[in-house]
């Protein structure tokens, strides 16, 4: 009778079900509805004022056979591996520099995270201003070799946007690497000092391996998160010059709002949402088959 009590008891003080029906709830309102109706908006034709017209796969055809699109996603693709390329390495060691005990290292770590504070919007147009050829960083410094017209040119353009996206996240992964190494076991630095490891070989033979399934949750917010980069491109470049940074969500704003072509900028972001979230159940199956692949050989 003791034994069942006991586990009568402790069901009763486990979660319950229904404590989850909020979030749910407020997950379908504020997603599901909405992706829903994106997906019926794809399959018709509508400029956003006159009535709607049943399309079919039409819109999805256009899309699929336009270079643009394809042009889109390979900018988008692009940012999101000179991204990743530019931040991981800049936020592990940030993250492991302000990890350590110190005030001065309190202060950094203040002043790295100052670009969280700041809206995209507000960053583009301080870049902008930076930037601009005739009275930027060229006029401030004499600097001639400053003076160019970093985002009117075409093969200069991507890369800027790449490193001001990384001006303004890389805080923000700084402090998961520093979250994740601080959780490391402070006997295992005293062992490989005991061992005579010196800081390079204890980074790279305990703080890079105590740290993979934290570069995994930050590689995979990068990725998924360089498809959703909009309002700053959108400030700082417009798309351009021409089409070179007209990335896919940006391509997705101006054929709507611009083109007035609802059905095909709604295909777009059903295209986009459905990368995504392949993007990101694919690193996660990866994660757990490195971690199930781990275990066995253990």
């Amino acid at each position: 009778m003791s034994t069942v009590g006991q586990s009568r008891g402790a069901s009763r003080t486990g979660p319950h079900p229904v404590m989850a029906l909020p979030a749910l709830g407020f997950f379908g309102v504020f997603a599901l509805i909405p992706l829903v109706g994106v997906v019926v908006l794809s399959l018709v034709h509508w400029d956003g004022i006159s009535a709607m017209t049943w399309a079919g796969l039409d819109n999805w055809s256009d899309v699929l056979a336009d270079p643009g699109t394809w042009r889109a996603v390979w900018l988008s693709v692009q940012v999101m591996v000179f991204s990743w390329l530019v931040q991981t390495p800049i936020a592990l060691l940030l993250g492991v520099l302000v990890a350590a005990r110190g005030r001065y290292r309190a202060l950094l770590g203040v002043l790295y995270f100052l670009p969280m504070l700041l809206s995209s919007a507000a960053i583009a147009i301080a870049f902008k201003a930076l930037l601009d050829p005739n009275f930027g960083l060229s006029l401030a410094f004499g600097a001639r070799s400053l003076a160019q017209d970093w985002l009117g040119d075409a093969d200069l353009a991507l890369y800027v946007v790449v490193f001001v996206i990384a001006w303004q996240f890389v805080p923000f992964h700084t402090l998961l690497y520093q979250a994740g190494v601080r959780q490391i076991p402070g006997s295992l630095y005293e062992a490989a000092e005991l061992d005579g490891a010196g800081r390079v070989r204890q980074f790279f033979h305990i703080t890079l391996p105590q740290l993979r399934y934290t570069i995994i949750t930050s590689s995979t917010l990068m990725m998924v998160g360089s498809l959703t980069y909009f309002d700053l491109v959108f400030v700082l470049t417009g798309g351009g010059p021409g089409e070179a940074t007209r990335m896919l969500p940006l391509d997705m704003y101006l054929t709507g709002f611009s083109g007035n072509e609802m059905g095909r900028a709604s295909a777009l972001a059903v295209l986009l949402v459905v990368t995504g979230l392949a993007l990101a159940l694919g690193l996660s199956r990866w994660a757990n088959f490195r971690r199930g692949s781990q275990l066995e050989g253990a």
